[in-house]
């Protein structure tokens, strides 16, 4: 193994390697088996003070070493104990000096003297020591694994704004989604759809429409709603009809208005303007929100208030401050910018008709989700709604504001460099400081699963990876000047298989790229499930060639791209990189790129024909169309023994492009594309459901071989 500096790490042993190991920050990284590279100590130094630790002279080092020392020596317990009920007993409890009695209070109130036989759930765990010392933590007692996929399926992959129907304002919303179970389920035999993160986004001048880096990963974001499913608004619409016979900028405009808004995408061409559909939106919801809920829809929405308590308060109150001061509360009157201050409270309450307004629409959206999972499952659907969680937010949004003792200021979740990218990634996400996560017992992290959970069959998990490590850089630094910080991924999993077996919900990880050793077989063990994408699936320890079927794993979610790569036609024709050379992104020739994609699609294809996947679809590799070769990929993960495939629905029409271009930001359209045949032009879900091409596809996966691997 080779040793590169990169710069003036500290030396393993020295006293500030010693302290960042007591931290759970890494003082160096490997990037590939044979080579590990140093933080550096600016880094390094850096990472300690985001966790309120001053490294910054070497007699603050041997201070903070001694008093973390101390501590760990003097302490009976760490403030959360995982215990899996497959698992022998922690070893912070055989740790115990012989005699410490056990006190366990259970989330059901109930007093125990062992922590044996336990029910799963979060308890209350004090230690008494025979010498009288005393000791609190949180016992999470997990259940060994999650179940597996209950059959073998296929779904579908869809990014929801970009499904458009006749009924949509604009951009899909969570009426087209609940319609898209529907169909999907009774006439396509599906047994999923995944959709992107629907977080709350920030709102800004433009809106950032990536999903990925949200204001809330807790709350929905209203702009998916489907208005008219509102069970106020044909009220609203017959009293503005009633009041203002001549009303030209009400209500009664707005379906005009949103036509226009639809047209636009599907037949003129235009992106989705997702600030556009949120004004219209808005003024619809504002004029709904006069209606009077009748007394069984006022309970409902106070028990929901109830149910969410401080966190949606928070959140309301965000929205109703962001829209005075901005979206971006550090930059809001010092004292609006905690959210315990007499001064928030005082705002709240002078702004409380917007903070209703707020919670009132987290509400409907809730309502409306639950609408579509039941959807799904009435469709029949084994899984139903697979949502998608984000690994971060936005600094200035409203989980950023309402939970800032547990984020870890100045520093940003990003990727150390490597082969793909020498300079490495800043994503601009303020990471989850570890040591609160566990003095809290996860709560935030139990809080926003249970959300997500809610109504979903599924959850997939972006970058789980980070459940284990997160790259941390400082806040003006280059990602080349950041390092690794460890999370307790025995409790961050825990904590994912407790709140996912209490909804009954699947978890796929998202573990693509460069995994650490022991991550995936630490996530299998657990029931999680990988994903695997098909041009990434190669013997890397071998030949380099396309990996066979029957090597594939099992555990996983297998598919043919997503929404980060480019769409299947357009990876067969090389189109992904004439769209790359014409942006300017190119680090080699047009001439060498296509060379390289032409050999890999070609290696593919080979394989399908060694394999007699292409012998159905009009001869040989030469001789087959675009639309045959897709087929033929997607017969390939039938042969896995993959127990979830996934069906990229931009596939099914032959859409070439992508959804997101990765190190693009306004060259191209990101997160603003309609579904789109193979000729570019928008499509609706009623002219999908329709389409030859994706009944053709479908039939491959509903095929004989659909039943193979169990």
């Amino acid at each position: 193994m080779t040793e590169d500096p990169g710069g003036s790490g500290p030396t393993p042993g020295t006293p500030l390697a010693r302290l960042a190991a007591l931290h759970g920050v890494a003082t160096s990284y490997s990037p590939s088996p044979d080579r590990t590279v140093a933080a550096s100590d600016g880094a390094v130094v850096a990472v300690l003070a985001a966790l309120d630790v001053d490294a910054s002279t070497p007699e603050a080092v041997g201070t903070a070493l001694a008093a973390r020392e101390r501590q760990l020596a003097a302490r009976l317990l760490p403030p959360t104990v995982v215990q899996w009920a497959d698992g022998d007993p922690p070893a912070a409890l055989t740790a115990l000096p012989e005699g410490t009695r056990l006190r366990v209070e259970t989330e059901q109130g109930e007093l125990r003297s062992t922590t044996e036989q336990l029910p799963p759930g979060v308890h209350a765990l004090r230690a008494t020591a025979p010498d009288g010392r005393t000791a609190e933590a949180h016992l999470v007692v997990a259940p060994a694994r999650l179940p597996s996929p209950p059959e073998r399926t296929y779904g579908l992959l869809v990014q929801l704004y970009s499904l458009l129907s006749r009924r949509s304002w604009g951009m899909g919303d969570l009426g087209d989604l609940a319609e898209l179970c529907a169909w999907a389920g009774r006439a396509l035999g599906a047994g999923f759809v995944q959709v992107n993160p629907l977080h709350a986004a920030v709102p800004g001048a433009p809106t950032d429409p990536s999903p990925y880096r949200p204001s809330s990963r807790r709350y929905p974001d209203p702009v998916h709603l489907r208005v008219e499913d509102v069970p106020e608004y044909p009220y609203a619409l017959a009293e503005v009809a009633a009041s203002s016979p001549d009303d030209r900028d009400g209500l009664g405009v707005l379906p005009a208005r949103a036509a226009r808004l639809r047209e636009s995408v599907l037949a003129k061409g235009e992106l989705i303007d997702r600030d556009a559909v949120w004004d219209l939106k808005r003024d619809a919801l504002e004029l709904v929100r006069a209606v009077p809920l009748g007394p069984g829809r006022r309970a409902a929405y106070w028990d929901f208030l109830a149910e969410e308590g401080q966190a949606l308060e928070d959140h309301a109150t965000w929205c109703a401050l962001a829209e005075v001061h901005g979206s971006d509360w550090s930059r809001w009157p010092p004292a609006l910018r905690d959210p315990r201050s007499p001064e928030t409270a005082r705002a709240r309450g002078e702004l409380m008709d917007r903070v209703d307004f707020h919670t009132r629409l987290a509400w409907l959206t809730d309502a409306q989700l639950g609408t579509a999972q039941r959807s799904a499952r009435d469709a029949g659907m084994p899984i139903g709604l697979v949502h998608d969680l984000a690994v971060g937010v936005h600094p200035g949004g409203a989980d950023a504001w309402a939970q800032q003792e547990y984020f870890a200021a100045g520093m940003s979740v990003g990727a150390p460099p490597d082969a793909f990218n020498s300079r490495g990634q800043d994503w601009g996400l303020p990471p989850w400081r570890p040591d609160r996560l566990a003095e809290s017992g996860y709560a935030p992290y139990r809080h926003l699963l249970r959300a997500l959970l809610r109504h979903a069959g599924a959850l997939r998990i972006d970058h789980v990876m980070g459940l284990f490590r997160l790259w941390w850089v400082p806040q003006g630094e280059a990602p080349t000047e950041g390092t690794y910080v460890r999370y307790d991924a025995d409790a961050m999993l825990a904590i994912l298989v407790l709140e996912a077996s209490r909804a009954g919900s699947l978890v796929i990880g998202e573990d693509l790229g460069t995994v650490e050793p022991g991550v995936r077989e630490a996530l299998d063990a657990r029931g999680v499930l990988g994903t695997s994408v098909l041009w990434f699936e190669r013997d890397w320890e071998g030949t380099g060639r396309p990996l066979p079927p029957e090597r594939w794993r099992a555990n996983c979610l297998a598919t043919a791209t997503t929404h980060d790569l480019p769409p299947t036609a357009s990876r067969l024709t090389c189109d992904h990189v004439d769209l790359r050379h014409g942006l300017g992104l190119l680090t080699r020739s047009l001439a060498e790129e296509r060379a390289e994609a032409a050999a890999d699609a070609g290696e593919w294809l080979a394989l399908l024909a060694r394999l007699g996947l292409l012998d159905g679809a009009g001869g040989g590799i030469s001789t087959t169309s675009e639309e045959a070769q897709i087929q033929a990929l997607h017969r390939f993960l039938l042969r896995t023994p993959a127990r979830m495939i996934g069906l990229w629905l931009p596939d099914t029409l032959g859409d070439r492009r992508p959804q997101n271009l990765p190190g693009t930001w306004d060259q191209y359209p990101n997160w603003r594309l309609p579904i789109a045949d193979a000729a570019g032009r928008a499509v609706t879900l009623e002219e999908l459901a329709a389409s030859r091409r994706l009944h053709a596809l479908v039939d491959v996966l509903r095929g004989p071989s659909s039943s193979g691997a169990q």
